[in-house]
């Protein structure tokens, strides 16, 4: 269990300073303009796709409630936790810095925009992240059913 705790606490930690690192390069001037990506500063006042920007300042303590959730159930589920401590801190760290922004900045600081051949979502580092945990966890989960059926 302590071995777990550990790989949480430093896959959280971990992305969010990483994360935060990269949004200030942003916040402090830093851009690119491409044929295909650009990297631009934007805040997200909603979610993906800017999804739930009415909710305004609401959102932010929205999210905060869902990941104290998440926090509470692992705490009750220690088995789970063990299981999937490394993608639950890479997930946690990831979404805890992007609500971090919501409470310092106003919006999620996003700035890798897509346009080539179509105008897709600008997002960030947290963003990917949260979906490399996602992809680890069905990974994991699968793996497992499939050992498990022989």
């Amino acid at each position: 269990m302590i071995k777990s705790i550990w790989i949480f606490v430093l896959s959280f930690l971990g992305i969010f300073i990483i994360d935060q690192n990269i949004k200030h390069l942003f916040i402090n001037g830093f851009s690119y303009y491409g044929n295909c990506i650009s990297l631009i500063l934007t805040y997200n006042r909603g979610v993906a796709f800017s999804l739930f920007a009415f909710l305004g300042e609401n959102l932010k303590y929205i999210q905060l409630l869902l990941i104290s959730l998440v926090v509470i159930y692992m705490v009750f589920h220690k088995k789970t936790f063990t299981k999937y401590s490394l993608p639950l801190g890479i997930i946690l760290g990831a979404g805890s810095s992007n609500i971090y922004d919501r409470f310092i900045y106003g919006g999620v600081v996003d700035y890798v925009y897509w346009h080539c051949g179509f105008n897709f979502a600008i997002f960030n580092f947290a963003d990917v992240m949260i979906d490399f945990g996602v992809l680890m966890i069905l990974y994991l989960n699968f793996k497992n059913k499939k050992y498990e059926r022989g």
